[in-house]
């Protein structure tokens, strides 16, 4: 993700200082998020989104629940 994150950025010329600022997080917090560091909150996560103009990606995190579909389709099979 932070791989994704890094490379919408880079698309938009947008350097870390301005989304970081318009993100309201400091740079050292952007580039945890763009190394893809789980100890982020979410919070940071999303208004870099937001920044990005991605911020409706959030809503595909574990929209494929392939694992938890299966579980629900063996209970329902007993």
């Amino acid at each position: 993700m932070g791989e994704n994150i890094k490379l919408a950025r880079k698309r938009r010329k947008l350097t870390t200082i301005q989304v970081a600022e318009r993100a309201g997080i400091a740079r050292s917090t952007l580039y945890l998020i763009e190394k893809g560091d789980s100890g982020v909150a979410m919070g940071a996560y999303f208004n870099v989104l937001r920044v990005l103009g991605l911020q409706k990606d959030i809503l595909k995190l574990g929209a494929d629940d392939e694992f938890g579909r299966k579980l629900q389709d063996l209970e329902l099979l007993k």
